[in-house]
């Protein structure tokens, strides 16, 4: 009885846990805005943003294995299964992220988003030249920021074909553009509950992760790509080549929807 009713129980005092903390970050993140309208200088934000996320990875069940290094300025491109994604790549260095306009509007956390500067894309919005800028801007004050260039999520078992506009802002001079591999379990037994796909809902979703003993996730940073001078459509298809090489995963083609297998990138 007691082993049936373990992952409920595990995941009833995480779930506890999570919400204490994510009010405890919604008064550090109110205090951190009032702190900026009284003249202060908002440029610990980012290092506060990973501590919390730090503490935030363990209440959730995950652990993270890492390979390579984050560039100190990028722009990171990675792939995308699911939102703890966020949670993930921000425990790992001072990142900003840039995100779909939907994340706005969830309770809390879309607030939150936007108090720590979170870039928010509408779909067919035509905001490209304001968004690359804006990420132009945030590299230039040595604030890497991510793009997740699927433009929506996968299971993992397969890459989807990243949107060359995303990764305009990659080939600024000065501007490196860095590869991330993320994938949850590993490639013989992939994570089936990590993924946050089709018409899944949120909260099932986030349930469904506590109630698991711990998510393994392995983040793997490649070697960053000057794209400076490059076409974009030739940058984002070197992006993908090289994260699919290392998922060791096909690439889905958006407009025909068959997988097509990672050639070998350009050097």
């Amino acid at each position: 009885m007691l082993k049936t009713l373990m992952p409920q129980l595990r995941a009833s005092a995480r779930l506890l846990a999570l919400l204490a903390f994510n009010l405890l970050g919604a008064a550090i993140v109110l205090g951190m805005g009032l702190w900026r309208r009284l003249g202060g200088s908002g440029a610990a934000t980012p290092a506060i943003v990973q501590w919390w996320f730090r503490r935030v990875t363990p209440i959730l069940g995950l652990r993270i294995h890492v390979e390579g290094e984050q560039a100190r300025s990028a722009l990171i491109v990675a792939n995308h299964i699911s939102w703890l994604d966020i949670p993930v790549l921000g425990a790992l260095g001072p990142v900003g992220f840039l995100s779909k306009a939907e994340i706005r509007q969830w309770p809390l956390i879309g607030w939150m988003a936007a108090q720590i500067g979170t870039l928010f894309i509408t779909r067919g919005g035509n905001q490209t030249a304001a968004l690359i800028q804006r990420i132009e801007t945030r590299m230039r004050e040595q604030r890497p920021v991510v793009i997740f260039a699927e433009g929506t999520t996968s299971d993992g078992r397969q890459l989807r074909g990243f949107y060359p506009r995303l990764l305009a802002a990659g080939q600024q001079p000065g501007i490196d553009v860095q590869p991330v591999a993320i994938r949850y379990g590993t490639n013989a037994e992939p994570d089936p509950i990590a993924p946050f796909i089709d018409d899944d809902a949120l909260i099932p979703n986030v349930w469904r992760v506590l109630c698991q003993p711990r998510t393994q996730v392995q983040v793997h940073f490649l070697p960053p790509i000057v794209g400076a001078g490059m076409d974009r459509r030739a940058l984002a298809s070197q992006c993908e080549t090289l994260i699919a090489q290392a998922l060791e995963v096909p690439i889905v083609a958006r407009a025909t929807a068959k997988p097509r297998k990672p050639e070998v990138a350009a050097q």
